[in-house]
């Protein structure tokens, strides 16, 4: 079943290419008609403007990149993410310059809509309201994005001249944070709980709300992650979707777990990543990222026991069976499956010698480099090059569940109710049926629940841009990220008992968990500063 066409695409694709485009620096406001009085003359005006600052809330390129920052998964080709996880990165690095330009970009727009939306007559009241709400909503979505990477950032609620633009200071962290939470707190007040028709996929007040949980979460704020992870829990909007294969599937968009996501739609917006992250079997370009052994150990077996403990039945010569099911579903390995756009399920080869086209090639730039291909958020009903409709989720109410979870256990509240409540039931919708992976054990103490929890977030959550912003509000990065990490176990050769020694990474706790402020920005305004390290 392919989704409905929203109204609020209608008129994006023609608009972009006279519309503003993303620039380096923040004195580049919007020209034209979209800053002229004689445009804002009807609502559905107002509409394909705002509608451009949904599509700058976030993209394809930057939701699978966060990845390839992780110890989830490895750049098998040169891109910026492999300079910054090697630890040559600089302030002239296109990352940084991009991040923070396109995130600009986009809170231009939401302020050209803010300041210029009253100018359409006879427009219905709540409508416009709510249409105001969703800029509010975008740009704090934004500038909570740039305070994260960068820390201290400029911060305006309005369009600023050329002048102001090369005098303009950073704003703290804080103070972001504080105008980020009570931009969402506006926010929720306004917006509906749900939509119907055309409108589903709009920003709801759970999203606001969810959002705000997330603030809280990267600060480690653990009472207030409890008690707005609680307003969604208590909500009853949301539940778990039964299957987590399915949740990534264009079948079943707009599901009940779904709170926020990326909305596509087929041939009209796109995203085509698995080009460069498929199987050659499946028709791919080259392999561009692709998932670490360290990622792959970090499910547990069916029976609920990591592979490193001595009674999990783990066999390192047949390492896929008895595992968590979302592996499979997430982790495309020697003699998984692979759909194809007919119809028809492949199985793919990739332990050497196996003779096919996806086996494993040390040095291969075409191939995988770790023995592994990328699954989740494949999508067979993609056409030409593997272009995509497929919306991609930003947060879901499993992550509001493990949220709250963490925050209990970090506050010393964690009990069979809350574990039943959080784990049991996402390990449940996993496929886990054996009761030492669904039922609490009192012998747990709160360290134990941290590494419980934290290795379920990154299960749950693997290849869904979340990993990056754990392993850094854990402080665990200069941990994971230093040093080399691994792909499966086809190199005898190698001095890592026969698992694929990649390229090193290196972390400098220093430098690394801020972004630097791009080089041109700090040439054109010097009030702006560098962050340590660069």
């Amino acid at each position: 079943m392919r989704k409905k066409l929203k109204k609020y695409y209608i008129g994006i694709i023609p608009i972009i290419l006279i519309f503003f485009t993303s620039c380096n620096s923040l004195d580049q406001v919007p020209t034209g008609e979209f800053t002229d009085g004689t445009y804002w003359y009807s609502s559905d005006k107002a509409s394909y403007v705002l509608n451009m600052a949904y599509n700058q809330m976030m993209n394809a390129n930057y939701f699978f990149a966060n990845e390839a920052l992780t110890d989830n998964i490895f750049s098998c080709r040169t891109s910026d993410e492999k300079l910054i996880s090697s630890g040559i990165a600089n302030a002239s690095t296109g990352r940084f310059a991009n991040e923070w330009s396109d995130c600009y970009g986009g809170i231009r727009t939401c302020n050209t809509f803010l300041e210029n939306v009253d100018r359409v007559a006879n427009m219905d009241i709540g409508l416009k309201a709510r249409m105001k709400a969703e800029a509010r909503f975008i740009r704090a979505s934004l500038f909570f994005r740039l305070t994260t990477w960068y820390g201290d950032i400029p911060l305006f609620n309005k369009n600023i001249t050329v002048p102001e633009s090369k005098t303009i200071s950073r704003t703290s962290h804080a103070d972001v944070l504080k105008f980020v939470r009570a931009e969402l707190d506006s926010a929720s007040e306004v917006l509906p709980a749900s939509y119907a028709g055309s409108d589903i996929g709009r920003i709801t007040s759970g999203a606001a709300i969810s959002l705000k949980a997330r603030t809280y979460l990267y600060e480690n704020d653990w009472v207030n992650v409890a008690s707005t992870c609680l307003q969604i829990i208590d909500s009853k909007e949301y539940s778990l979707f039964p299957d987590y294969a399915g949740l990534f599937s264009i079948t079943n968009e707009h599901n009940s777990e779904v709170i926020l996501d990326v909305e596509y739609l087929p041939t009209l917006r796109t995203w085509s990543q698995y080009y460069d992250f498929a199987p050659p079997s499946a028709g791919r370009r080259v392999n561009q990222q692709a998932p670490t052994q360290e990622l792959v150990n970090s499910y547990l077996m069916m029976n609920g026991d990591s592979i490193h403990d001595s009674n999990s039945g783990y066999d390192e010569n047949n390492p896929f069976v008895n595992r968590d099911p979302r592996f499979a579903a997430t982790v495309l390995f020697d003699g998984g499956k692979w759909r194809m756009p007919n119809g028809t399920d492949i199985t793919i080869k990739i332990k050497p010698g196996s003779g096919t086209i996806d086996e494993y090639k040390p040095g291969s730039g075409n191939n995988s480099l770790t023995g592994y291909y990328m699954k989740k958020y494949y999508d067979p009903t993609y056409t030409g090059s593997f272009n995509s409709g497929l919306d991609l989720i930003l947060i879901r109410y499993a992550d509001i569940l493990l949220m709250y979870a963490e925050a209990e256990n970090e506050l010393g509240k964690m009990d069979q109710t809350i574990w039943d409540e959080t784990i049991k039931q996402i390990r449940a919708r996993a496929g886990f049926t054996d009761p030492n992976a669904l039922n609490y054990n009192t012998n747990w103490n709160q360290s134990d629940l941290r590494t419980i929890i934290r290795n379920e977030r990154r299960c749950e959550l693997a290849l869904e841009g979340t990993r990056i912003f754990d392993i850094r509000r854990w402080k665990t990065a200069q941990v994971v990220l230093n040093g080399y990490p691994h792909g499966a176990k086809y190199d005898s050769s190698s001095p890592d008992n026969g698992y694929i020694r990649l390229d090193k990474r290196s972390f400098n706790p220093g430098r690394d968990y801020l972004f630097a402020v791009p080089q041109a920005q700090k040439d054109l305004d010097p009030k702006l500063g560098q962050n340590p390290g660069y």
